[in-house]
C-alpha cells in the first residue's frame, strides 16, 4: 500500500527549504545531496522546491529507469552527459534556470562519482541528488566524492512542522519565535499538549502525517507507518550483506525492548542470547549511518568537546521516528491519546525518543547522557554554542529531578534544562520548557529580556 497524497502534501512546509535557499544563492555552489531515511519527503521536496524556485526541473530517477545509468559509463564528461540527459527528457537542460534532480542516486554509483566532476567542470549547473542509504555511501564508498558536494540531511517532520501540516500554522510559527520571558496560557497549553500526544502517535514521516491531516483515520496511518518498517526491512535485505541481514532484522526489531528496559542501556546479548559485540557491530553500524537509528553514548564527564569523553561500549539506541517507534512495539495509538495506566512505564520511552529527534533536528549537536557512579542518570546531554547542557526529560508534570540535581552539585553547570508537560516556562539556572517548545531549546535556554514578551493568547488561531 503506497498512497499518494500530493494535493495535500503541496500545502507541508519543510524548514529545510530555507537551507536549500541558501545553497542555491551561493555563488560556488557544488552538487547538493540530501540524505535522510527513506520516505522522509526527500524526493517530493526536491521537486517542491525546483517548481517554486526554477523555470524548469529536469528529474531523473536511477530506480525506475535503470538504463540512465548507460549514460555514465563511458566517461565523466559531463558536457556529454548533460547534453544526453536533455535528449532523454526532451529538452535542453540550462545553467542556473533548470534545477536537475538525481533521483535514487545510490543505484548508480558511478553518478555519484561524477558529482566530483560537475563540481571541477560544471558549477553553472544546479544538480540535487538524493537516495536512500547515502549515508553507508558517505562512510563506506571510496568512490564519495568528498569535499566535492554539500551535503543536507532531510529528518522526519519536526513537531513544529507537524503543528503547520494539522492546520495549526500560527501556532507553529508563534512556537519557532517563542522568547524567554513569554507564557503559555492553561487553554494553549491543552492544545499543544493534545496535538503533542498526536504527534507521537503519527510521528513525522509525511505520508503517515499526510493519511492524518486527509483522513483523521488511525488505521490507516498504522498502515502506513507498517509498509514504512517493511520498507526498512526490504533494504537490510538488497542493500546490507546477506550474512548481515539476520543480524540487521534483530537488533531493529530489539529497540523497543531494550528501551522499555529499566536502564534502557543496549545489551548485546539481549539481541539474541549467545551472540556479543564483535557478532553485532557491523550490522549496528550499518543501521547508525543509515539514520534508522541513533546511538547515545555514555559520558561520565561532561567536559568540552563531549565526544572525547563518550564511552562508546556503554549506549542506547533510538528510533529515527518516534511515531515509528510505537508501531514497531506494537503500542496501541489509543492508548498513548488517552494517557492510560497501563502505558506508564512505555511513556518515558517515547518521550525520549520524541526529545532526541527534536534535538538532532534544532540544535544540531550530538546528545549523550550522563551516568554517576551511584547510579544517578540525566537523560541528554548536549553541546549548545559555548554551554554544556544537561537535559531532564519527565513525560508528564512530575519535575523532581533528583538526578539533575546531583549532577548540578558536582559541576556547576550555568544552564540546566527540565522538560516536561507542564505549561511552565521560568527558571534561569534550571530552565522549565514545556515538551511541545524543546526544538526551541537553544533560543529558550538564552538569559530572558528585560521586557516579557507578549502571551500566547494574543496569537491568532
Amino acid at each position: 500500500m503506497t498512497l499518494r497524497l500530493k494535493g495535500l502534501m503541496r500545502h507541508m512546509k519543510r524548514d529545510i527549504t530555507q537551507e536549500l535557499l541558501a545553497w542555491k544563492e551561493q555563488p560556488n555552489r557544488k552538487p547538493l545531496v540530501l540524505k535522510g531515511v527513506r520516505q522522509c519527503g526527500k524526493t517530493y521536496i526536491l521537486k517542491e522546491f525546483g517548481r517554486e524556485y526554477y523555470k524548469d526541473v529536469a528529474y531523473f530517477n536511477f530506480e525506475e529507469t535503470r538504463s540512465l545509468s548507460s549514460l555514465f559509463e563511458q566517461d565523466y564528461d559531463v558536457k556529454r552527459i548533460l547534453f544526453e540527459l536533455g535528449l532523454f527528457l526532451g529538452r535542453t537542460i540550462t545553467p542556473g534556470n533548470t534545477l536537475i534532480i538525481l533521483d535514487e542516486i545510490q543505484e548508480c554509483p558511478r553518478a555519484i562519482t561524477a558529482l566530483k566532476y560537475f563540481c571541477e567542470n560544471a558549477l553553472e549547473y544546479h544538480v540535487a541528488c538524493a537516495g536512500s542509504l547515502l549515508g553507508l555511501a558517505i562512510h563506506e564508498n571510496q568512490s564519495f566524492p568528498v569535499g566535492k558536494v554539500d551535503i543536507r540531511t532531510l529528518y522526519p517532520m519536526s513537531f513544529y512542522e507537524f503543528l503547520s501540516a494539522t492546520g495549526n500554522e500560527a501556532l507553529a510559527d508563534y512556537l519557532t519565535s517563542f522568547q524567554p520571558g513569554s507564557s503559555v496560557s492553561e487553554l494553549i497549553g491543552v492544545k499543544l499538549r493534545t496535538t503533542l500526544k498526536q504527534y507521537y502517535v503519527v510521528g513525522g514521516m509525511p505520508e503517515a502525517v499526510s493519511v492524518w491531516c486527509e483522513t483523521g483515520d488511525l488505521e490507516k496511518v498504522e498502515a502506513v507507518q507498517q509498509d514504512i518498517l517493511a520498507s526498512y526491512e526490504l533494504d537490510f535485505a538488497k542493500h546490507a550483506p546477506p550474512s548481515e541481514f539476520p543480524k540487521l532484522s534483530a537488533i531493529w526489531a530489539s529497540v523497543p525492548q531494550q528501551l522499555a528496559k529499566p536502564n534502557s542501556k543496549f545489551i548485546f546479548s539481549h539481541v539474541k542470547k549467545g551472540w556479543r559485540s564483535k557478532d553485532l557491530e557491523d550490522a549496528l553500524q550499518w543501521l547508525i549511518r543509515a539514520g534508522l537509528v541513533y546511538q547515545v553514548c555514555k559520558v561520565e564527564k561532561p567536559f568540552m568537546p563531549l565526544s572525547s569523553y563518550a564511552d562508546a561500549t556503554s549506549f542506547k539506541l533510538y528510533l529515527c521516528d518516534v511515531g515509528l517507534l510505537r508501531r514497531l512495539a506494537r503500542l496501541p495509538a489509543q492508548v498513548v491519546l488517552d494517557s492510560s495506566g497501563i502505558y506508564t512505564e512505555f511513556k518515558g520511552v517515547m518521550t525520549e525518543n520524541y526529545v532526541l529527534g527534536e534535538l538532532v533536528k534544532h540544535v544540531d549537536a550530538t546528545p549523550y547522557y550522563w551516568v554517576s557512579g551511584n547510579s544517578a542518570e540525566v537523560d541528554f546531554i548536549v553541546q549548545c554554542g559555548a554551554h554544556i547542557v544537561p537535559i531532564e526529560v519527565k513525560a508528564e508534570s512530575n519535575v523532581k529531578a533528583r538526578s539533575l540535581a546531583e549532577y548540578r552539585k558536582k559541576y556547576a553547570p550555568p544552564v540546566s534544562v527540565k522538560t516536561s508537560m507542564l505549561d511552565d516556562i521560568s527558571g534561569n539556572e534550571v530552565r522549565l520548557i514545556p515538551l511541545y517548545l524543546i526544538g526551541s531549546m537553544g533560543a529558550l535556554i538564552q538569559p530572558e529580556p528585560k521586557t516579557p514578551g507578549g502571551d500566547i493568547d494574543s496569537v491568532s488561531l
